[in-house]
């Protein structure tokens, strides 16, 4: 891809993934929604600046300013697919559960998922605190790419179960093009070194994708915005702690 093409892709990347002020137009949308390796590629310009309380905070201060740094860079707009997915998850009826999806507002197994999320994303963030900082940056940055490796992966893989936000992604994208995210991601899994922490983190993201994808095909008939938020968010969580799981050992 041309650099001309890839500049509009990423400031459509970087609207739609972060809350950092940039002009898009709705070129840049579109450009984005069709090069999902502009996926893990803004994820280090996410994961860099998270980051920053562990480099300049000690001690357990360092894990709330993490959470509070992924709500000023990342916002919140993707967690509203795990309050979706944890209602569409507590109900057995098929139709009940597309119906959930739809509904504005939130019931006890959405609240439950999301009270699970950032319970994981504050006991990683301990956890990161106590580690050498090199490390802990390391495995945010790798966390990071991952997760939206992810959101890459239901891309290429996904199928969209009507027309919405998953589809305009899912219909520019095939399986050939994962190849584009995953070249991107490489970097991020030997941030670590010789520990495997790294590369970990990041095929964590793409087993969560993978397995929402599955999970989504049965319950919902396919992909919508809510899997592609819902794989960013657990995607994170799942690769910090297995990130931080493999450094103790390894």
């Amino acid at each position: 891809m041309a650099l001309t093409e890839l500049v509009p892709a990423v400031r459509g990347g970087i609207a739609f993934l972060t809350r950092l002020p940039v002009e898009t137009s709705e070129d840049d949308w579109l450009r984005f929604q069709a090069t999902p390796a502009v996926f893990p590629l803004v994820a280090y310009l996410i994961g860099i600046l998270v980051a920053i309380p562990f480099l300049l905070i000690d001690g357990h201060a360092a894990a709330f300013v993490f959470l509070l740094a992924l709500v000023a860079v990342a916002g919140i707009n993707h967690m509203d697919g795990i309050a979706d997915l944890g209602d569409a998850a507590a109900i057995h009826d098929a139709d009940e559960r597309r119906r959930a999806l739809k509904d504005t507002t939130t019931g006890v197994g959405g609240t439950v998922a999301v009270a699970v999320v950032v319970a994981g994303l504050a006991l990683a963030g301990l956890a990161l605190a106590s580690m050498p900082y090199q490390a802990a940056v390391a495995l945010v940055v790798a966390s990071e790419v991952g997760a939206k490796l992810g959101m890459a992966t239901v891309a290429c893989l996904g199928t969209a179960s009507h027309e919405g936000l998953g589809s305009g992604f899912t219909r520019n994208a095939d399986r050939a093009l994962l190849l584009g995210p995953a070249l991107v991601a490489l970097p991020a899994a030997l941030l670590t070194g010789f520990s495997p922490a790294a590369l970990i983190a990041v095929l964590a993201g793409p087993a969560v994708a993978v397995a929402l994808v599955r999970w989504a095909d049965d319950a919902l008939g396919g992909v919508n915005g809510d899997v592609f938020g819902a794989t960013n968010e657990l995607g994170r969580v799942v690769a910090l702690h297995v990130g931080v799981f493999v450094w103790m050992r390894f």
